[in-house]
């Protein structure tokens, strides 16, 4: 039998599979990523989107991480939008349409220039343990590949299993790829606890055969904006996209054919998404809705097909051409690829630590929806965080944890180890309580530093980050130290309806003013900017903008962040006996005792732990540490 010895070990090509393995190789340790079907790397299997509320910030956290998806989503985008741009920054999302071709193309380029990663063809079939702790995997041909950590990112081929109708699942991880059963078995066998969810997608069609006539065309932003900040790609010709409504005849054929839905018909006990609802669920949840939004999104730039968002389903291959032709539009339309729904094992994610490490296995690390999360960009923040975990694990370093104030990635890990999930996990801008601080504008001047800080940008995009942010600094002391007269600014300040100066101001304070540009600012003025406005960065300055025009709110911001990072130094024990401390309630005990939290601040964030109880966990926790003491 062969034998192969590397120093990270990743399984799965995905999301989370390609950055876990980029961010692995770019920390400097050897690196190989293997996957059934490596021309399958960085597929798009649902729909070929980028980002999105939340979603649009967390890529561009990857990015600042050193990651793979923002240069493979500018090398592919053929729609950019920014989405909520009528309300605050705060909630800005920035949304691309990707050819499905050309993401994965992107992916591919963007691994193979990391010299630290090799990528092999196989399925893994099971790990290699020694005693409690992981220390490599065996594939389907009988390799077996030895590492210091492994990082599993299946995505839904544990025990996948497809649903079209009633019909018998068809085991398959996706369409026309074979499920990884013996590694899911092999997992369970450690003694995980698993679980199943579901997720869909919907059918596909030509769109030569819709009548654009009773659509709504939707165009993309004419905006210089990118995910990528290290790298500038070459970014593709725009393409439209197209708005129609399903209303009472698709409601119709759904309700009178829900008993042959997979879902509602019984095949599928996994739980979906409440987020990204089936057609099926739409209907049934929202029975008093006059119609449905349906989103008519391309492929590619080198193709008919339209991905028909918003119409996810389980329902037989008739009834989805059926209704499908009840939407304006559509009524002759040619369906090219059926929708379906796919339910898959899970691994309850309270077993996991904020490193993504598993408690129970010392160097086995899960990433993406094996955790219980759905969509990419939340896979892929997952999988930056468990490479670079299981690669400073290798240098013997420090585990690398973003904080809920840091990123949205830290806020996704922190929801998804302290409280669960019961359904599959999304992310929202509702569910971070600093997102004035967690802004699609800074993430590279939040984790940019962070991350060349602990080794894990590559020695270019070090060198990238560094003239950025000292672009950066030179932009904010202009505006801090220039002073600009009315004859500058005064016909600037009418065009944008704002008071005129009655004397020299500060540029600083003009720039907080509704509807004052940073860059219109620079353009008036008649001093010199010199440095400050030649050659700037795409986002330099809408980054600055935002930072000066609200740093009163996001001064605030930073001390309440101050007060929870003071909670979080206090550590717990990872062996506290929860269930002796009978001054916390039975439900307290139960849940600290399953989660294990290790801090305070995360114990505070577990459902069901109640403020009195917190006040006792203190007291217990010193009781705890001096009966310790007295025993030594």
């Amino acid at each position: 039998m062969m034998e192969v010895r590397y120093d990270v070990i990743v399984v799965g090509g995905g999301h989370a599979g390609a950055e876990a393995a980029s961010a692995a190789a770019r920390a400097g340790v050897k690196t190989v990523l293997i996957t059934p079907d490596l021309s399958r790397i960085g597929q798009m299997s649902c729909n070929p989107a980028i980002g999105g509320i939340a979603k649009g910030v967390v890529a561009r956290e990857v990015d600042a991480l050193g990651g793979v998806m923002g240069r493979a989503t500018d090398a592919s985008r053929i729609q950019f939008r920014m989405l909520n741009r009528s309300k605050g920054p705060a909630v800005w999302g920035p949304r691309a349409q990707c050819d499905r071709t050309l993401y994965p193309v992107a992916v591919r380029r963007v691994l193979d220039e990391l010299e630290s990663l090799d990528l092999f063809q196989e399925m893994v079939s099971d790990l290699v343990l020694e005693g409690p702790k992981v220390i490599g995997v065996r594939t389907r041909g009988g390799i077996t590949f030895y590492g210091t950590a492994v990082v599993i990112t299946t995505g839904t081929f544990l025990r996948g299993r497809i649903h079209m109708g009633q019909q018998t699942g068809i085991g398959a991880g996706r369409a026309g790829e074979a499920p990884s059963v013996a590694l899911a078995e092999g997992l369970e066998g450690l003694g995980l606890e698993v679980a199943r969810f579901k997720t869909g997608t919907p059918p596909r069609i030509d769109g030569r055969s819709v009548d654009f006539d009773r659509v709504e065309r939707q165009d993309g932003d004419d905006v210089a904006i990118r995910f990528a900040a290290y790298r500038e790609e070459e970014v593709p010709d725009q393409r439209p996209c197209w708005v129609t409504w399903a209303s009472d005849g698709l409601k119709k054929v759904v309700s009178d054919n829900l008993h042959k839905s997979a879902l509602h018909g019984g095949e599928i006990s996994g739980r979906g998404p409440r987020y990204c609802p089936s057609i099926e669920d739409k209907v049934v949840r929202f029975p008093n809705a006059p119609r449905h939004q349906v989103f008519l999104e391309p492929e590619g730039l080198h193709t008919t097909e339209l991905y028909v968002n918003g119409l996810s389903t389980s329902l037989p291959i008739d009834v989805q051409r059926e209704f499908l032709q009840t939407i304006p539009g559509l009524e002759n339309v040619v369906m090219t690829k059926a929708g379906y729904a796919i339910e898959y094992d899970y691994f309850p994610p309270h077993q996991l630590r904020h490193s993504l490490e598993l408690k129970a296995i010392p160097g086995l690390f899960f990433a993406g929806q094996i955790n219980g999360t759905t969509g990419y960009e939340e896979a892929a923040g997952q999988g930056v965080v468990a490479g670079i975990n299981a690669a400073l694990k290798v240098r013997g370093e420090d585990p690398f944890v973003l904080r809920r104030d840091q990123a949205y990635i830290g806020v996704l890990i922190d929801d998804l180890v302290t409280r669960g999930v019961d359904e599959p996990y999304r992310l929202f801008t509702s569910r971070a309580e600093f997102r004035l601080l967690l802004r699609q504008d800074n993430a590279v001047r939040r984790l940019g530093p962070v991350a060349r800080d602990r080794g894990i940008l590559s020695a270019e995009q070090a060198i990238v980050l560094n003239d950025r942010l000292g672009q950066e600094e030179r932009v904010i002391a202009w505006f801090r130290d220039t002073t600009l007269t009315p004859a500058d600014v005064d016909p600037l300040l009418a065009e944008a309806g704002s008071e005129p100066l009655s004397g020299p101001v500060r540029a600083i304070q003009l720039l907080k003013r509704p509807r004052v540009r940073a860059r219109d600012l620079l353009g008036a003025s008649s001093v010199d900017v010199g440095m400050v406005e030649k050659d700037l960065a795409t986002g330099v300055l809408t980054a600055v903008e935002v930072e000066l025009k609200y740093e009163g709110y996001v001064g605030r911001e930073r001390e309440r962040a101050s007060r929870l990072e003071e909670q979080s130094k206090l550590l717990l024990d990872h062996d506290l006996p929860y269930h002796e401390f009978v001054t916390l309630s039975y439900e307290s005990r139960e849940k600290l005792s399953r989660i294990q939290p290790e801090t305070f601040a995360q114990a505070a964030r577990v459902p069901g732990v109640s403020p009195a109880d917190l006040q006792n966990l203190l007291l217990e926790v010193r009781r705890n540490r001096s009966e310790k003491c007295v025993g030594s």
